[in-house]
C-alpha cells in the first residue's frame, strides 16, 4: 500500500497523535469525519466544510448503491471526480444498515437482502459486492462489510454474529486482493491506493470482543474500527468496550470508532486511544435546532432568545457566530427557511473539528487530562436544554 500510511507522533497517556496518510492527502489525528451519506453533508457546501477544517468526510455504500449508482459514479472517475470533493473519503460498507433497515432486510450467510427503502426493490449485498462496490466508488479508505447487532443481546446471539462478521471480513479482503491484483472486466478500480479497515463486533461482551479483535487483526488490514457500540448501551459500558479493545489492536495502526460521536464521547475515547470518528449528531441535531458551545447544548427554538442579541457562542468564530445573533437564529429555525439549516450545521460542525484540534493541541503539548477535566467542567456548568 504504497499509498496508504499511518504514524504516530505523540502520546499522552492512551491519547495519540498521529498522521494518516491517504492518496488524497494527509488527515491530521484524531480526526472527526463528517457524514456525507448521499455524497454530501447535508445542509454544507463542500467550501464550507474546508473552510472549516474537515479533513476527510464519510460516505455510504448502501446509499450511493441505489441511487446514484456505483457504476454510474465509477463512469465520472469515482467518488472523489462525482461530487468535487479533493480531500479523503471514507465509504462504509452498509453493515449499519443490516441494523438500522432491519425490517427490510434478511440475513444469511452469502449475504443480507435489502429491500430498497425508495422503490421497494430486493438487493442482496454480499461481501464481495460491498467490496466491489466501494471499489468503484474509489474512497480512499473502505470498510468491511459486517453484521451490526441491535442492543440488548444475548452472549450467544453476540458471538454468532460476531463469528459471521469475522467470516465476511475474510471474504472482504480475500475480494480486495483479487482486486489489487487485476480487477474483473465489470468491477472498475478507481482509486488503486484505497485501503480496506476491518470491523471488531462482538457487542458489550469482552471476550468476544477480544476473540473478534484477534480475528480481524490476523486477517491484515490497514486500520481497524470498532463497531456496534453506541446503540443503545450504557455510556459507562461503551467507554469500557472501547477501552478493553482499543488496547488488543496494532499499535502502529489507525483505530476508528464507528458512529459514536458525543462531544463527550470524542474526548472520553480519545483517552482510550481512538484515532478516529464518525457520527450524524453535529449535522442532525443541527437541523433539529439543537447547538452545541463551549457551554453545553443550546436549543435554539426556546422562546427566551427571541430577543437575545448575543452570537450563539462567544467563543466560536465560525462564519454563524460572527455575524448573526441567537434572535436571528430562532427566527430562521421558527419560520421553517433553510438558512437555518445551513447555519446551525456550520456552527455544530465547527465546533466538532474545533473540539479536535484542541485535542490535538493539548496531546502535543502533553496536557490532554487538563484539557480533559477542563472540558467537561464548561460543558456541565450550562445543563442541556429540552
Amino acid at each position: 500500500m504504497s499509498h496508504f500510511g499511518f504514524s504516530v507522533r505523540g502520546t499522552d497517556g492512551r491519547a495519540r497523535l498521529g498522521t494518516l496518510t491517504t492518496p488524497h492527502g494527509e488527515v491530521e489525528t484524531p480526526a472527526f469525519m463528517p457524514v456525507g451519506t448521499q455524497g454530501s453533508v447535508k445542509a454544507t457546501l463542500h467550501r464550507d466544510l474546508e473552510s472549516i477544517g474537515a479533513s476527510i468526510i464519510l460516505g455510504n455504500t448502501y446509499h450511493l448503491f441505489l441511487r446514484p449508482g456505483d457504476e454510474r459514479i465509477a463512469r465520472f472517475g469515482g467518488l472523489h471526480a462525482f461530487i468535487g470533493w479533493d480531500r479523503p473519503i471514507l465509504t462504509d460498507s452498509g453493515g449499519y444498515q443490516v441494523f438500522s433497515l432491519a425490517e427490510r432486510r434478511v440475513i444469511r450467510e452469502e449475504g443480507a437482502e435489502f429491500q430498497s427503502h425508495l422503490d421497494g426493490s430486493r438487493h442482496l449485498l454480499t461481501p464481495e459486492r460491498a467490496t466491489d462496490i466501494q471499489a468503484r466508488l474509489g474512497s480512499d479508505i473502505q470498510m468491511v462489510f459486517d453484521e451490526c447487532l441491535a442492543y440488548p443481546a444475548t452472549h450467544a446471539d453476540a458471538a454468532s454474529s460476531m463469528e459471521r462478521s469475522v467470516r465476511w471480513a475474510a471474504r472482504c479482503r480475500a475480494r480486495l486482493e483479487t482486486l489489487r491484483q487485476g480487477p474483473p472486466p465489470d468491477v472498475t478500480v478507481t482509486n488503486p491506493g484505497q485501503a480496506q479497515f476491518g470491523i471488531v463486533q462482538g457487542g458489550v461482551f469482552q471476550d468476544l470482543r477480544d476473540a473478534s479483535a484477534d480475528a480481524t487483526v490476523a486477517l491484515g488490514f490497514e486500520g481497524y474500527a470498532i463497531g456496534g457500540l453506541s446503540v443503545g448501551e450504557p455510556v459507562d459500558v461503551m467507554y469500557s468496550v472501547v477501552e478493553g479493545t482499543a488496547a488488543r489492536l496494532p499499535q502502529g495502526q489507525p483505530r476508528y470508532l464507528m458512529g459514536a460521536g458525543t462531544p463527550q464521547d470524542l474526548v472520553e475515547c480519545v483517552a482510550r486511544g481512538i484515532d478516529m470518528f464518525d457520527c450524524v449528531m453535529p449535522t442532525r441535531h443541527a437541523r433539529n435546532g439543537q447547538l452545541f458551545t463551549s457551554q453545553g447544548r443550546l436549543n435554539i427554538k426556546n422562546a427566551r432568545y427571541a430577543d437575545d442579541l448575543s452570537p450563539l457562542d462567544p467563543e466560536c468564530g465560525c462564519y454563524t457566530c460572527r455575524r448573526h445573533t441567537r434572535a436571528y437564529l430562532r427566527h430562521l429555525y421558527v419560520a421553517g427557511e433553510m438558512s437555518a439549516a445551513a447555519l446551525n450545521t456550520l456552527h455544530n460542525l465547527t465546533f466538532y473539528l474545533d473540539t479536535m484540534q484542541r485535542i490535538r493541541d493539548a496531546i502535543a503539548f502533553r496536557s490532554f487530562e487538563t484539557f480533559r477535566q477542563g472540558f467537561h467542567r464548561s460543558l456541565s456548568s450550562l445543563s442541556t436544554e429540552p
